[in-house]
Order: C-alpha cells, then sequence, then structure tokens
C-alpha cells in the first residue's frame, strides 16, 4: 500500500508538474504574442507617417531665365533697401514666364501660368540682387520654387496610381511636360524645411521658428524644473519629518503627476497670464506652465533614486563626523544623480511632446518670424504639428508626417539618451 501511494504521489507530482511547465509555456507565449503586437502596431505607425512625410524633404525646382530689368523692378539702385523692399520682383517672374512660354495669351492663362512658380520666387531674386548688385540689367538663370501643386504633382508622377494632381489644370499639366522634356524641373534637398519659420505657402513652410520656440520653451522647464524638483525629493527623502503634513505633500505630488496637461494649461492662463501679466505665446510662460507639469515627475523620479543609495552609505558617513547636509551634498547626492538626470530627460521629453497646455495659453499662433529670445512670439513643434494637420492643402500632409518624424526622432534621442546615462553611471549595490 505504501509503495503504490507513494507511485500516485509521484504521478500526481508529476502530473502538476507538467501542468504547471504548460502553463508557464502558454504565458510567455502570451507575453511574446503582446510584444510582438506592439512592436507590429509601432512598426506600422512608423511605416505610415514615412510613407506620408520622406517627400517633404525634397523640394521641386524650375529652371527660369530672369532678366533683371530696372524698368521692370523698379528699382536703378541695388544698394538702395527702400528700392529694393518695393521693387517689383515677381513682375520680372512673370516676365521671365512669359519669354519661356510666348504662345500663352490671354488674363486667365497667363495667370495660371504664373501660379505653376511659388509666391517666394520674387523674395529670392531680390536676395540675389542684394547679394549681387551687378546682376541689374542683366539676365540670370535662375532655379526657383515651384507652387505646392506642382511640387506634389511632379513628385507624385511615379506614383502606381498615378499622380496627385489636386488644382493642377490641363495647361499647367502641358507646361510642367514641357519643363521636364526639357531638363528644367529637378527636385533638390529641401533645406527651407529646416531653416524658415510657418508660411502660408507649404512650399516655403518650415520647422525651423517652432524648433526654437520648443527649444527656448525647454530651456526655461529644464533650469526651474530641475534645481525645485531635486531640492524637494532630498527635502522629502531626507530632512523632512513623518507627519500629516508630510503625508499630505506626498499624495497630492503623486496625484499631480496623472493630472492631464490641459489642467496645466489652464492653471497657466489664470495664473501666469492674468494674474501676472506674462505675455501670451511666448516661451517664458510656455517654461513656466511645462515647469509646472514635469515637476511632480522629477520629484517622484528623484526620490526613487535617493532611495536606493544604501543607508550603510549614510551611517558611514555619519560615522566619520559628517553633518546630515554633507552626508546628502556629498555622499547621496552624486549616487543618485544618475537615477535624477534619468527622471528630469524622460519629463523633458514628455514636455517636449505636449500640445495642450501651450494652447491654452495661446502659443498655438500663427507665428513666421523665428523667435530669438524668450519673450518673442513663439510657436512649439507639437502645435505646429496641429496647425499643419489642420490646413487643406494636400502639400501640408507631407509637411505634418514630416514634421512628426522629426519630433519622433528627438524624443528618441532623449530617451536614448537617459537610458545610456543610467547604465553608464549607476552603481549596482551588492
Amino acid at each position: 500500500m505504501t509503495s503504490l501511494s507513494t507511485a500516485a504521489r509521484q504521478e500526481k507530482i508529476r502530473s502538476g508538474l507538467k501542468k504547471r511547465h504548460r502553463a508557464e509555456t502558454r504565458f510567455r507565449l502570451y507575453g511574446a504574442t503582446a510584444i510582438t503586437f506592439g512592436l507590429m502596431c509601432v512598426l506600422f505607425l512608423f511605416s505610415d507617417i514615412t510613407s506620408k512625410g520622406y517627400k517633404a524633404f525634397q523640394l521641386t525646382y524650375i529652371n527660369l531665365n530672369v532678366t533683371y530689368d530696372e524698368d521692370v523692378l523698379g528699382v536703378s539702385d541695388a544698394s538702395d533697401l527702400s528700392q529694393m523692399a518695393l521693387g517689383d520682383f515677381h513682375g520680372a517672374v512673370k516676365a521671365g514666364l512669359r519669354d519661356r512660354f510666348t504662345d500663352v495669351n490671354g488674363r486667365k492663362n497667363k495667370r495660371e501660368l504664373y501660379s505653376i512658380l511659388s509666391n517666394g520666387a520674387g523674395y529670392t531674386l531680390r536676395d540675389q540682387l542684394k547679394e549681387n548688385p551687378n546682376l541689374l540689367n542683366t539676365t540670370a538663370n535662375m532655379w526657383l520654387i515651384a507652387d505646392d501643386d506642382v511640387d506634389t504633382y511632379f513628385k507624385s508622377l511615379n506614383n502606381k496610381d498615378g499622380p496627385f494632381k489636386g488644382r493642377m489644370t490641363e495647361n499647367k499639366e502641358t507646361w510642367l511636360q514641357s519643363l521636364i522634356e526639357s531638363g528644367e524641373v529637378e527636385t533638390r534637398f529641401n533645406t527651407n524645411f529646416f531653416s524658415k519659420g510657418d508660411s502660408r505657402e507649404p512650399e516655403l513652410a518650415g520647422i525651423y521658428g517652432a524648433t526654437m520656440g520648443s527649444f527656448y520653451t525647454l530651456l526655461i522647464t529644464i533650469i526651474l524644473a530641475f534645481p525645485l524638483g531635486v531640492a524637494a525629493a532630498v527635502y522629502l527623502e531626507e530632512f523632512a519629518l513623518r507627519n500629516r503634513w508630510t503625508n499630505f505633500i506626498e499624495v497630492n505630488i503623486n496625484n499631480l503627476a496623472a493630472v492631464p496637461s490641459i489642467i496645466f494649461g489652464l492653471l497657466g492662463l489664470a495664473v501666469f497670464i492674468n494674474f501676472f501679466d506674462v505675455p501670451r505665446s511666448v516661451p517664458l510662460v510656455g517654461g513656466l506652465v511645462l515647469t509646472l507639469m514635469t515637476l511632480p515627475t522629477i520629484i517622484i523620479s528623484s526620490r526613487a533614486a535617493i532611495k536606493s543609495v544604501p543607508p550603510s552609505i549614510r551611517e558611514a558617513a555619519i560615522g566619520v563626523g559628517a553633518s546630515p547636509m554633507q552626508v546628502v551634498l556629498h555622499h547621496v547626492l552624486p549616487l543618485a544623480m544618475p537615477g535624477m538626470l534619468t527622471g528630469a530627460i524622460i519629463g523633458m521629453a514628455r514636455a517636449l511632446g505636449e500640445t495642450a497646455p501651450l494652447l491654452m495659453i495661446g502659443m498655438v499662433a500663427f507665428i513666421v518670424d523665428v523667435p530669438t529670445g524668450f519673450n518673442d512670439p513663439a510657436t512649439a513643434l507639437p502645435v505646429q504639428i496641429f496647425l499643419w494637420a489642420d490646413s487643406p492643402e494636400r502639400a501640408f500632409v507631407e509637411k505634418t508626417s514630416a514634421a512628426i518624424m522629426v519630433l519622433l526622432a528627438f524624443l528618441v534621442i532623449m530617451n536614448t539618451v537617459a537610458v545610456v546615462l543610467r547604465k553608464r553611471l549607476e552603481r549596482r549595490w551588492m
């Protein structure tokens, strides 16, 4: 009986082990499936954005012979800034188009002809004449930016579904085909996308202004949020007494980390703008709002980093006569700093991608000029994406996707830096 009962128990144990092993295998399979599904979703998202946005990094140019006729331009002295400001450079572009397509007659057809080039073509001529005044009363061969409809059409010629015509008329297609056959149309790297501010014309719009707005905003945020967050974490973790007051503060810090970001925008609107009269739509107020939003994240991560320092470090420092302040400044903070930096970078990455609080404080305005300081009107990169996504022109779809690619690149870089810092600087305690 004993041998039978022992054999039965062993069989039951083996059966239980097999059942547990099957459960563990299923659990690992579920985890691998979840990770694979998540990666596929991310890959699909990135592929969709990339397929729509990569063409924004190219811009279509049209070759044209332009005469800097002083009678057409109304400019007799290229060094006279007032004449240059009032000069009819668009008239010179139109004259060059008429000379290229001499068979175009009628006001309507000519208006169509003029629209194959961007409205910024005249400014290109003005800039060239400023750089080289000797061009006056001469003919120059110029590569000028095409209109956004022409740009979209030309870059979609090789699509399997055919080119995107949009507002392209039959006449425009004929003229463009003539230019293509004669080698007078080409695409170049779109430097305007990285060097210009916003514009109503898609082919002239760029992210430089929004990028500088984000830079100044994040600079204010890191200058204020990091020292305040670290100081609050050190006080709460090392010096504050454990009582109802500190418990109340800790609960509210944890709650603030989960508050929707738009609430901080409302707070900034009510306090900084309406009460303190800080100007709207400037990086200063944007940085103050994002500081409030980022502080809870930095405080929580900094406290976790301080807690990770072994008590033996503190005890050893106290044992050799260090004061509580010396223990914190000379021993705890240097060892906890990698975790604090990681939390700060993650907080900055979150702030970089925020849109809702900035909309509440007016950073949704149409800003053409690139900001040069903290009090200049500005927008931010996520808000710029929001504005372009709401624009009806097809070319802004490319701009929106390309700006998202740039924003994602910044976020990936910041999170990668946070991971590298944590791996390089952290110490493992045995």
